[in-house]
């Protein structure tokens, strides 16, 4: 019998990994840290209930899918959607050495961060999985129901919006 007390390491490795990931899509899903907390401990909860061999070799998509029902889950009940507040976006730490160059790429990323808001909630969602959560087209395809195809389209009608927009503003 299992020692209950051992964590098994491939799921301590997995928290590592994908925890700080997790939390940041969540908490801009659901626009509050608290509840996206709470959604990405029942994603790792119910990761703990897998067996291991059915997850493994997919568990990158498969911990982001069971993330965003949960957190759809709890827009639904609560009947609202928020995005990524300015507060939060104006918190990010920058990993810039030269304080000018870290100055002007938090106001770029801002700007950006800021036009992404502006975009479609789909394409926001998009630009999330692929960008902060790292995930292939497909994988976004399987997650969202649409096909790789309009995946495709989505990501390259919002990046080229973005784009046009921030070259506007400078």
């Amino acid at each position: 019998m299992d020692n209950p007390n051992h964590i098994d390491p491939w799921l301590s490795d997995v928290f590592r990994e994908f925890e700080l990931p997790l939390m940041g899509y969540a908490t801009q899903l659901l626009g509050n840290p608290d509840r996206a907390s709470d959604v990405v401990q029942d994603t790792f909860v119910r990761l703990c209930r897998q067996e291991r061999s059915d997850v493994q070799h997919c568990v990158r998509p498969w911990l982001y899918r069971v993330c965003r029902n949960r957190a759809l889950d709890v827009l639904k009940k609560e009947k609202r959607m928020k995005t990524l507040d300015e507060q939060t976006a104006a918190t990010e730490v920058s990993r810039e050495v030269d304080p000018q160059q870290a100055a002007q790429s938090r106001d770029s990323s801002a700007k950006a961060k800021g036009l992404i808001e502006q975009l479609p909630a789909r394409q926001q969602e998009i630009i999330r999985l692929k960008i902060q959560g790292g995930l292939s087209y497909r994988e976004i395809s399987d997650l969202t129901g649409l096909s790789v195809s309009n995946v495709g389209y989505l990501l390259s009608t919002a990046l080229a919006s973005v784009r046009t927009r921030l070259a506007a503003t400078n």
